[in-house]
């Protein structure tokens, strides 16, 4: 046999060999488990953040209308503009409602003095009566006479005053202090009477009300009895997101539940420095719950499979097993477990697309506290 062909047979013997060797059954058994991390389910007190479409509502926040009619005269305002109690908003022109206070006066000195001269006469009378000179008749007469001229003059005091008012009301002041909204007319119309010359609203506080299904009023509640402050602390977030500085405090509820829809009406009080927020802003409210002994686990951890929640437990050979759990409630990468997982349990924290059921595979533990560390960093 040539030289050439006996070295081809050897090499072709060896690898082989070497193949067989490499896919021996008993070195496949002997490949180590993937290694994935694992956390143990914590059970700890909490409090479960809740959120609630809110509107706002200015403390005050009133039309502002003519109480008589004329050409506005002057308008001492601007809109957004701040404004103290009793300050000069607007004016109506007067000179009409001057001469109506003018003949009022005229009309009751005149009544006045009608009843001061029936008074001197029913003197007298009485005088003449006391001596039999005048008969009772007279008497009763000249006393009628005197109600006559108070009456009159009683009404044309009223009739005074109402000039006087109708007068004042060409002014129109604050009643208090606020913020000026949109001035729909200028100076020069013609103003009748309930005409709209702008909207006062007082928002140094605010209020914040926002609708609660029957459950979590009972919820709140139960909360209140044992702990009042922070259950009726609630914070407001703001359109853009970002969080009001100042906390609120829930006031009052109102005393029925609506039946279409089930809810409730609570209304919440918030202090407004620098005036930020308006009359008709929105947001939410977010109200915090407290929770005893609740199971927790990083929302990592779970995957859905037809509207259900399952996590990966693993059981005391390493073997990971699917189970369906319930969820209580949601905190920033965490759940709150109701059902299905007891506290020390170990679940598979991630790489669960790569994990299959009764899969054996080589855990790495990572504790609780370090994965809420990383949460925190990345956020």
């Amino acid at each position: 046999m040539p030289t050439s062909l006996k070295n081809f047979i050897f090499i072709g013997s060896a690898l082989a060999l070497f193949t067989f060797g490499a896919c021996s059954p008993k070195e496949n058994n002997l490949a180590k488990p993937k290694a994935f991390p694992v956390t143990a389910v914590v059970k700890t007190d909490t409090v479960i953040p809740r959120d609630y479409v809110t509107e706002i509502h200015a403390l005050q926040n009133i039309e502002i209308r003519a109480r008589v009619s004329g050409y506005l005269e002057t308008i001492s305002v601007d809109e957004g503009a701040t404004v103290s109690k009793g300050q000069l908003l607007f004016s109506i022109n007067n000179r009409e409602y001057l001469q109506d206070l003018a003949r009022a006066e005229a009309v009751y000195k005149s009544a006045l003095a009608d009843m001061r001269a029936a008074e001197l006469e029913l003197a007298n009378i009485r005088q003449l009566a006391q001596k039999n000179i005048v008969s009772k008749t007279e008497l009763l007469q000249a006393e009628n006479k005197l109600e006559s001229q108070i009456a009159k003059k009683d009404e044309a005091q009223a009739n005074k005053n109402a000039a006087q008012i109708r007068l004042s009301n060409t002014e129109i002041r604050a009643p208090f202090d606020g913020v000026i909204n949109r001035i729909p007319t200028k100076v020069g119309s013609l103003i009748e009477d309930g005409t709209l010359l702008t909207t006062l609203s007082q928002n140094n506080q605010v209020f914040a009300y926002f609708d609660v299904s029957e459950k979590e009023y009972l919820q709140y509640a139960r909360n209140l009895k044992t702990d009042s402050a922070g259950t009726r602390t609630v914070m407001l977030i703001l359109a853009d997101g970002q969080t009001h500085p100042e906390p609120g405090f829930i006031e009052t509820i109102e005393g029925e539940i609506d039946e279409s829809t089930g809810n409730i009406a609570f209304r919440a009080r918030f202090n407004n420095p620098g005036k930020i927020l308006k009359h008709g802003a929105s947001g939410k409210i977010r109200q915090f719950r407290r929770v005893d002994n609740a199971l927790l686990i990083p929302q990592k951890s779970t995957f859905e499979i037809q509207d259900k929640v399952y996590v990966y437990v693993v059981d005391q050979s390493n073997r990971v097993r699917m189970r369906n759990i319930k969820v209580q409630g949601r905190l920033p990468h965490l759940f709150i477990v109701g059902e299905g997982l007891r506290e020390g349990e170990r679940i598979v924290f991630e790489g669960l697309q790569e994990l299959k059921a009764d899969m054996q595979i080589q855990p790495e533990p990572r504790k609780f506290k370090e994965l809420m560390s990383e949460f925190a960093s990345n956020n």
